[in-house]
């Protein structure tokens, strides 16, 4: 395989998973079993395969760490802050959905130890730079639910 003389950031995706239900609004997280951040809660998601093409990417991650199959997916936003992941230089895209009620059954599966709904109000520590990203996701969210 070629390889560039110089380094190249990773990329990952992450999936903001909401659910509407009784008045309040849920956020699907996963507590991650592995360094950095081990035992912390985060999006699910990961790193991209070589040959994978990006929302693909994210359905995989989401299904291999919570269970999860998701109809529609919007792409939030990249983001990019290079000191986001201690590990290297790590690029993330973001997408968001919603899912209804009848489908939040999760488990938790390769590198999450948990995987669990919360309440968008009442979130628990969360790892890299996840606390900005799920703000922006949830202000997208409600404009968007605010527009139909």
């Amino acid at each position: 395989m070629f390889s560039y003389e110089y380094p190249h950031p990773a990329v990952t995706v992450d999936v903001a998973v909401f659910c509407l239900n009784e008045g309040s609004m849920k956020l699907l997280l996963i507590k991650r079993a592995n360094y950095p951040d081990a035992g912390k809660w985060a999006l699910p998601g990961g790193f991209i395969e070589i040959d994978e093409d990006l929302e693909p990417a994210a359905r995989r991650e989401l299904a291999e760490e919570t269970g999860l199959v998701v109809g529609e997916l919007e792409q939030l936003q990249t983001f990019g802050n290079p000191d986001r992941d201690p590990r290297e230089r790590v690029i993330t895209v973001v997408y968001t959905t919603i899912v209804d009620p009848g489908n939040t059954n999760v488990s938790a599966s390769t590198d999450a130890a948990e995987a669990a709904w919360f309440d968008t109000r009442t979130l628990p520590e969360l790892a890299f730079d996840h606390s900005h990203i799920i703000g922006l996701a949830c202000d997208r969210i409600m404009s968007k639910l605010g527009n139909e």
